[in-house]
């Protein structure tokens, strides 16, 4: 009986030091096996809408100027002076204002000759002289004027002309841009509906939204200059075409089932 007692009490040792020893390992266990949250269960569908429109531009910009090489660079400053005054006039007398006219590049730069040395023949550089360069910036939306414009500029004295390009004013950008945005979305909520019909979904909802809106314009029409025509009352024959204004707007939806 004695025995039967010795072996109890041991089993109830062991099992109490069982449950002390197994009590923090059984928390630490209890921490690791917590349920995680479950993953989102919203259904989605991803989806881009375009817009495109064709329009005709409303502003006119025209980048040309003068540039002249003389023995020095006074000189040279002196003449690009005397005859960009005269096409800066010449241009306001078509119509077009100061607030319309501003300078595009300006440089002074000295020009050197190369040459062989009779004796050495190393080639060789020496300065002959300045060149100052002015070109201006038109920027009007007087489209009526632009062969004026170029014509009277290149009777003054204008011996460059770098370009000749249309595009849009921002406000008429802005106006185009807001209204091509609400149809892109539209053709985004249509090619998903069109998309969940046979999938017997619908949406329920928006979950994202990014839109861009972007400009695309023709690149400028190069006006190389010639000589003065015989005909002076000839116009030179300048034409715009139409810019392409886009939109674009990805659209996330969710959706449910119908």
């Amino acid at each position: 009986m004695n025995k039967s007692i010795t072996i109890a009490v041991a089993i109830g040792i062991v099992f109490a030091l069982g449950i002390s020893l197994l009590t923090p390992y059984g928390k630490s266990a209890l921490a690791q096996t917590e349920p995680t949250p479950y993953p989102s269960r919203e259904k989605t569908i991803s989806v881009t809408g375009q817009a495109t429109k064709f329009v005709q531009p409303d502003t006119l910009n025209v980048n040309f100027g003068v540039e002249v090489q003389k023995p020095t660079a006074k000189e040279a400053l002196e003449e690009n002076k005397i005859q960009m005054n005269a096409v800066v006039d010449a241009i306001k007398s078509t119509g077009i204002n100061s607030s319309e006219i501003s300078t595009a590049q300006f440089t002074i730069y000295p020009v050197y000759e190369s040459y062989q040395e009779v004796g050495t023949g190393i080639y060789r550089q020496k300065l002959t002289g300045y060149s100052v360069s002015n070109i201006i910036h038109v920027k009007t939306t007087k489209m009526e004027l632009a062969s004026d414009i170029i014509d009277s500029a290149v009777k003054s004295g204008v011996n460059r002309v770098d370009s000749v390009a249309f595009s849009l004013s921002d406000v008429k950008q802005q106006q185009l841009s807001d209204d091509l945005l609400a149809e892109a979305i539209s053709n985004a909520k249509t090619k998903a509906e069109k998309a969940l019909t046979p999938l017997d979904y619908k949406i329920i909802g928006v979950k994202y939204v990014s839109i861009s809106d972007s400009g695309f314009y023709p690149p400028p029409m190069p006006y190389p200059i010639m000589a003065k025509s015989a005909s002076p009352d000839v116009s030179t024959p300048i034409f715009s075409s139409d810019q392409q204004i886009s939109a674009n707007a990805s659209v996330v939806f969710l959706i449910g089932s119908n």
